[in-house]
């Protein structure tokens, strides 16, 4: 029964022009991530252009969904450090733009305002996608420099340094 009707069910795809691997590649996607590698290879680059402006931070990078794949913490990073990267990571995965950015957009006010009573969001700076040929394959988000700028300049290095490798 099973096989019969997996061949009406070609047959009508076929009487509608579609074949069906054409079919079946409608119904499934393809994503891009970075590689455990890779994902490390910016982390070592954000902690270490924090280090050379003389802050103790943690970093995050997570992959597409918001899932961690490298956390790196600095020997005198506070603890804190630790969830709030992750979850800046998180965010900027998630909504696809930088924290810092949300931040300015979910002010009191807004009309997106609401956004940050979600559990997980950080709407404030050090959060940032990370994009390869359009589309986001992770995100990496620094805590613990001071301030949200100096998070996102450092964040901004692990990118840079992985930038040439994911564009190929």
């Amino acid at each position: 029964m099973i096989r019969q009707e997996r061949v009406l069910f070609a047959a009508a795809l076929l009487s509608i022009g579609l074949s069906a691997s054409q079919a079946s590649a409608e119904a499934l996607f393809t994503t891009r991530n970075l590689t455990v590698e890779t994902a490390t290879k910016a982390a070592q680059a954000a902690l270490e252009a924090c280090r050379e402006g003389g802050f103790q931070v943690g970093v995050a990078v997570v992959d597409r969904a918001g899932l961690p794949q490298v956390f790196l913490r600095d020997r005198f990073a506070g603890a804190h450090t630790v969830g709030m990267a992750i979850d800046k990571a998180w965010t900027a995965a998630s909504f696809r733009i930088p924290t810092s950015e949300l931040g300015r957009e979910t002010q009191a006010g807004k009309p997106m305002s609401g956004i940050r009573d979600l559990p997980r969001v950080v709407a404030a700076g050090g959060g940032l996608p990370i994009e390869s040929a359009g589309s986001t394959v992770g995100a990496i988000a620094v805590s613990g420099a001071p301030g949200g700028d100096a998070d996102e300049t450092c964040a901004q290095a692990g990118i840079d340094a992985i930038q040439f490798d994911i564009e190929l």
